[in-house]
């Protein structure tokens, strides 16, 4: 694959395991993990899902819960440079933290 090719791939599945920077939580990931299951938050690593190309690294807020269908979309801002990103609720995320960000919201 040409260089031209890997910059147009807009997701790149990569399985890691990390601990939270938030809460600390050990996460296993599964090369779809993208935030911590346990308080939701995330780190700005990424230009493009599982590139691992942003220098930014600033912490992403959940700061907001959309319901699409039957399906939850997290909405995050990076602390650091204000970045708006959004990503599918995983299975085993908390789903008391998906309802208390929700809530944030009114």
């Amino acid at each position: 694959m040409h260089t031209k090719d890997l910059e147009k791939k807009r997701f790149q599945k990569r399985t890691e395991d990390f601990v939270c920077g938030k809460c600390g939580w050990e996460t296993r990931g599964d090369g779809y993990t993208d935030h911590c299951p346990k308080c939701l938050w995330s780190r700005h690593v990424d230009i493009n899902p599982g590139d691992r190309r942003s220098s930014c690294k600033g912490m992403m807020e959940p700061v907001g819960i959309r319901k699409k269908g039957e399906k939850y979309v997290i909405l995050y801002r990076c602390l650091i440079c204000g970045i708006k990103y959004r990503v599918k609720k995983a299975e085993e995320d908390d789903f008391e933290e998906i309802i208390m960000i929700s809530k944030k919201n009114f």
